[in-house]
């Protein structure tokens, strides 16, 4: 019976008919704001997409578990859709990915009214940067033995610290450390601020199963949803839900 569902799917599409709407099962780790299970709607990544899937017509249900697992049970055909992935092309043997709806951009912070700018690495010589220990921000900054790098067990240790004047830099994904400026450390939220330019960008995209007989037109409705979205406010509307603003 699968076999014969998914050759009448495919008929359907080749002949341009109507494709019945599908159960999507979304899988993801946990990486507040995009995706956690505590957060409202999953988070600011499972919000996105079950909404512009919706709009293609299908119904969708979120399930958080480890990294490793959520990879390979996408391989298994245990989850059809992962939510937030960064490209690589290792993934496309198993996946097809959607354009990227959202960016990740890796920002300095310092405190604020400080003229710190960044314009490369050997800009940031001079300072003393708190980093997440075992975190990958950038190949080159990570590999920059030069700079002076001071281990921190999370963000939000970094981010006291530079409040406190011990270290005259951090940095996070930005939204990352506004979701926790806007929460646990809203009490230096007014003492810390971004430098402008970021030190790297990542396109988020979602990442269907190949396996999967409507793996291309799940991704072709997803990027008509996000587009959609982005035209009519709803895309902002849900970032501001989760108490975050849409970049450019």
């Amino acid at each position: 019976m699968g076999a014969l569902r998914g050759a009448l799917l495919l008929i359907a599409l080749f002949l341009g008919g109507a494709v019945m709407a599908e159960h999507l099962r979304l899988a993801g780790d946990s990486w507040p704001p995009f995706t956690d299970e505590r957060l409202a709607n999953g988070g600011l990544a499972v919000d996105l997409v079950s909404t512009a899937l919706r709009r293609g017509g299908h119904t969708t249900e979120y399930v958080e578990v480890p990294w490793a697992r959520v990879l390979r049970g996408l391989q298994q055909g245990d989850y059809d859709v992962i939510v937030a992935a960064w490209y690589s092309a290792e993934r496309t043997r198993y996946g097809l990915f959607s354009e990227p709806y959202l960016v990740n951009r890796i920002r300095f912070l310092r405190r604020a009214g400080m003229p710190i700018e960044f314009t490369g690495l050997d800009s940031l010589l001079p300072y003393s940067i708190a980093v997440v220990r075992g975190y990958s921000y950038d190949a080159a900054f990570d590999a920059a033995q030069q700079l002076s790098k001071v281990p921190v067990l999370e963000f939000a240790m970094g981010a006291r610290m530079l409040a406190a004047g011990r270290v005259q830099l951090t940095l996070e994904d930005e939204l990352v450390a506004q979701h926790h400026l806007n929460r646990d450390l809203q009490e230096i939220r007014n003492s810390v601020e971004f430098v402008a330019t970021p030190l790297s960008e990542n396109g988020l995209h979602i990442l269907v199963r190949r396996s999967h007989p409507l793996h291309q037109q799940l991704v072709h409705d997803f990027n008509r949803g996000m587009a959609a979205m982005r035209a009519d406010g709803s895309y902002a509307r849900i970032y501001r839900r989760h108490g975050l603003e849409p970049g450019d």
